[in-house]
């Protein structure tokens, strides 16, 4: 029953963090760049895929601490409340139902191909810079 709570703590801090995350990363590049195309939405959800590329790398190469309470905080509370698939579908249908269908379209094969290759360009790196993999 401990770890259950420690785990329910630890997804709880790890999301209070990634939500702020995500509202603020959200809301400056919205800002910079414009809110015609979801591009903080598409911002966030490309560094999350980053990040998790990385810590997944650290958890298979085992320089992550190698402890489910670490994977909890980073990945399930962090990065689960800092990206979001609901915001992304959210503006893909709005897009679409405004008759904006190659908008709609280009956020679809934009966030998943380019957060596909975050993922395994963070994954990549991590594994290299840890020595894991050779140049």
């Amino acid at each position: 029953m401990y770890e259950l709570v420690l785990g329910l703590i630890a997804v709880a801090i790890g999301s209070a963090l990634g939500g702020a995350s995500r509202y603020f990363v959200s809301g400056v590049v919205a800002r910079s760049i414009g809110e015609t195309f979801p591009w903080g939405t598409f911002a966030v959800n490309v560094t999350g895929s980053f990040a998790i590329g990385v810590l997944a790398s650290g958890a298979d190469a085992q320089w992550l601490a190698p402890t489910p309470l670490v994977w909890q905080i980073a990945v399930t509370g962090f990065i689960g409340s800092y990206t979001t698939v609901s915001s992304f579908s959210l503006q893909t249908l709005t897009l679409a139902q405004d008759r904006e269908f190659l908008r709609a379209a280009a956020n679809i094969l934009l966030s998943v191909v380019i957060c596909i290759a975050a993922a395994a360009a963070g994954f990549l790196l991590s594994m290299r810079f840890s020595g894991h993999i050779g140049p």
